[in-house]
């Protein structure tokens, strides 16, 4: 089975994650016909309050200008993802598979050299943690990422937004798993550029407390299986890191950890 190294970094500034997978991911390309090369990777992080618009986004979602978000302590940063505006913030587990979809299948053996085929398999992964707490989640057709409903409380609501990018069928970026996330951060922006659904957390889904450890290991794990890999993780994430990236690894600005990092 492939391994995958898995990497909690803590509370980490976006841009510097942005870095840190563009280092993985050109190395993973680099090595793609070595069958010795690197395993796969995962990034386990929380972000500073940062709402991001992908490349193919629309900057009219964003309803707020750049110096109002200032003032509330937030940033914006255009991206190379797929999908329209997000927010990444405290409360939030961000997880930024590093993979070669080369080398992975799915549970059925059916290859992951499909970008369909892997959003899928994410949000699979993201149901079956959604499960653990209690939370019964699913998709929404013709809208990528993980929801919660229709039932007694509303309509459909999203728990978990996506957005990739791929070179050479190796990944970056990934999705955003609201756990304890402050949900009003969503109110300025038309998240994900739907303006008929709103978004929900675990926190708010579940029937009592939620531990954020483990989720977040729980999200590891579902992820890893689904992916069809073998989870190593690393017990110092960004020495590991640091370890594997060499002598020129990017050094990492780092607050408070997020909790199980």
């Amino acid at each position: 089975m492939q391994r995958l190294d898995v990497f909690h970094l803590g509370r980490v500034p976006y841009a510097e994650a942005l870095v840190l997978q563009r280092r993985l991911q050109a190395g993973l390309v680099a090595a793609r016909h070595d069958a010795a090369g690197p395993a796969h990777a995962l990034l386990v992080v929380e972000h500073d309050p940062v709402f991001t618009l992908g490349a193919s986004g629309d900057a009219a979602n964003v309803l707020v200008s750049d110096a109002d978000l200032a003032t509330r302590g937030a940033t914006f940063a255009r991206t190379d993802r797929g999908g329209d505006v997000t927010f990444h913030g405290p409360g939030q587990t961000v997880a930024y598979p590093i993979l070669d979809l080369n080398r992975l299948a799915t549970l059925a053996g059916e290859p992951l050299r499909d970008l369909h085929r892997y959003l899928r398999a994410l949000e699979d992964a993201v149901v079956a943690t959604c499960a653990g707490v209690g939370v019964a989640a699913g998709r929404v057709a013709g809208r990528t990422g993980v929801w919660v409903g229709p039932d007694a409380r509303g309509a459909e609501r999203k728990v978990c937004a996506m957005g990739i990018r791929c070179s050479r069928w190796v990944t970056m970026h990934g999705l955003a798993l609201n756990v304890t996330t402050d949900l009003t951060w969503f109110d300025l922006v038309v998240p994900c550029g739907i303006a008929d659904r709103g978004v929900t957390s675990l926190e708010r889904e579940a029937a009592g407390p939620v531990d954020r450890a483990q989720i977040d290991a729980a999200l590891v794990r579902h992820v890893a299986h689904h992916v069809g890999a073998s989870p190593t993780v690393h017990a110092d994430g960004p020495a590991a890191l640091a370890a594997r990236l060499g002598p020129a690894a990017p050094e990492l600005t780092r607050k408070t950890a997020a909790p199980g990092a």
